[in-house]
């Protein structure tokens, strides 16, 4: 039987969505992390802040990246990331485990002081960015964190962060791993529901 292109089978046999066969830090990605429903603020903020910082790169450059960037942010604590000024940025700038593009960082420490705000506002990130998942899309999610002074956060980005995180499940019909995703989506309850 003939695979779709939108699907791969890889050499352990397994039916994958194309993109996440190899190398094989994708297949892992693929099939333990993405699509999966996080309800962790730490790793929400994260995502969405490597989603900013893949802006016009590849997504294997963000993950092979990404324990450099756990360590350059702080594990991506927001409210510690919120207290980095000038200088964490000029480090940050001169660090090569990363992307150092001065936006990018100045945006992820932005974003660490809107998402200390909105927490305090809203209780968490995770019952925040959840009121969105039933409006896929993700234009509504990037109009209201830009509306909060979020960064790097357009509607693609978003969109991309809301595939990760499980608010929409984007495995294609074939995938062996979407069956996972959906009953990890329908044993979830998220926050604030």
């Amino acid at each position: 039987m003939a695979v779709p292109d939108a699907l791969i089978e890889g050499d352990d046999g397994v039916t994958r969505c194309s993109w996440g066969d190899a190398p094989t830090i994708y297949r892992v990605y693929h099939d333990t992390e993405w699509g999966f429903p996080v309800d962790d603020d730490q790793r929400l903020f994260e995502k969405l802040c490597l989603e900013g910082f893949q802006a016009g790169l590849s997504w294997l450059t963000i993950l092979r990246k990404r324990d450099n960037f756990r360590a350059a942010f702080a594990g991506f604590d927001f409210e510690r990331v919120a207290r980095f000024g000038e200088r964490d940025v000029e480090r940050l700038l001169g660090n090569v485990g990363i992307i150092r593009h001065r936006g990018k960082i100045e945006a992820t420490i932005n974003n660490a002081r809107c998402a200390v705000e909105l927490v305090d506002s809203e209780g968490s990130l995770a019952a925040y960015v959840w009121r969105f998942a039933s409006e896929p899309s993700g234009t509504a999610l990037s109009k209201d964190l830009k509306r909060r002074s979020w960064r790097f956060v357009g509607p693609t980005t978003v969109y991309a962060f809301m595939q990760a995180m499980g608010l929409v499940n984007d495995h294609v019909d074939g995938c062996a791993i979407r069956p996972a995703v959906q009953r990890a989506r329908a044993d979830f309850s998220p926050p604030g529901t």
